[in-house]
C-alpha cells in the first residue's frame, strides 16, 4: 500500500497548508505491515518526532510534521479512508472468547450447585441412616442419627443457594469487561452482544458520526 502526502488534490492524503508541497512525502506499508515514510524533496521538508528526514521507518504512533507546523500521526494517515477493517477483524476474538466464558461461568457453577446441594444429602444423610442402624438400641445415638437425616438437606440447599449466589457477580464482572472491550475500534460505541457475523455484514459503524469501515470492500 502506499499513500501520497502532499497538497495536490490527487494525493492520497491532502494537506491543505500553504508550507506543504505539492507532492510532500509517501507513506508505503509492505506485505509484513512495515512502514516507510519518505520526503519527496520537499521545499519545507518532512520532520519525525521533531527530527528530520529522508527516508524512515517509522510506527503507526510515530508523530510526523509537514512543512513547518502540519502535524499528524502516521495511524491518522492510515486512516485517511476510514479503514478500521484489521481492528474490527480482532473483535472476533473478542466475542467468541465473551460466549465461552459465559457458557463456563454457567456449567460450572451449576455444577457445583447441584453437587453442594446432593453432597452433604449422600454423606450427612447416609451416616445418619447407618447411624440410627447401628444404634437402634440406643436412644441417644437414634435420636442424633435422626437430626443428620432431616438437616441434610438443608445443609444441602444452604450451600447450593450460596454458591448459586455467585453466579450473576461473576457474569456482571464479566459484562462490564465485555462492554470495554466489544466496541467500534474508531468512535467506541459498545456493540451489544450481537455475534461478529451479523456486524461484519453491516460492513461498517451505524454511527452517523463515525461510519468505520468495519470490512474491506
Amino acid at each position: 500500500m502506499k499513500i501520497k502526502i502532499g497538497k495536490a488534490g490527487d494525493n492520497d492524503f491532502v494537506i491543505n497548508d500553504p508550507q506543504v508541497s505539492r507532492y510532500h512525502a509517501l507513506l508505503t506499508q509492505d506485505e509484513n505491515h512495515d512502514l516507510l515514510l519518505e520526503d519527496l524533496g520537499s521545499t519545507n521538508g518532512t520532520f519525525v518526532n521533531d527530527s528530520q528526514i529522508i527516508k524512515k521507518r517509522v510506527t503507526s504512533e510515530d508523530r510526523v510534521t509537514f512543512g513547518m507546523k502540519y502535524t499528524v500521526l502516521i495511524h491518522d494517515i492510515l486512516k485517511r479512508d476510514n479503514d478500521y477493517s484489521e481492528e474490527f477483524a480482532r473483535l472476533r476474538n473478542v466475542y467468541d472468547d465473551y460466549i465461552k466464558e459465559k457458557i463456563r461461568i454457567q456449567s460450572s457453577n451449576q455444577f457445583k450447585t447441584r453437587l453442594f446441594q446432593s453432597l452433604p444429602f449422600a454423606v450427612i444423610g447416609v451416616a445418619g441412616i447407618v447411624l440410627g442402624f447401628m444404634g437402634h438400641t440406643n436412644k441417644g445415638v437414634f435420636i442424633f442419627s435422626f437430626i443428620l437425616a432431616v438437616f441434610a438437606p438443608t445443609i444441602g440447599i444452604y450451600f447450593g443457594a450460596r454458591q448459586a449466589a455467585k453466579i450473576p457477580a461473576q457474569l456482571q464482572r464479566l459484562a462490564n469487561q465485555f462492554k470495554i472491550d466489544y466496541v467500534c475500534p474508531k468512535c467506541g460505541t459498545f456493540l451489544g452482544e450481537i455475534p461478529w457475523e451479523s456486524l461484519s455484514n453491516k460492513k461498517r459503524c451505524p454511527m452517523a458520526s463515525c461510519k468505520a469501515k468495519w470490512v474491506r470492500t
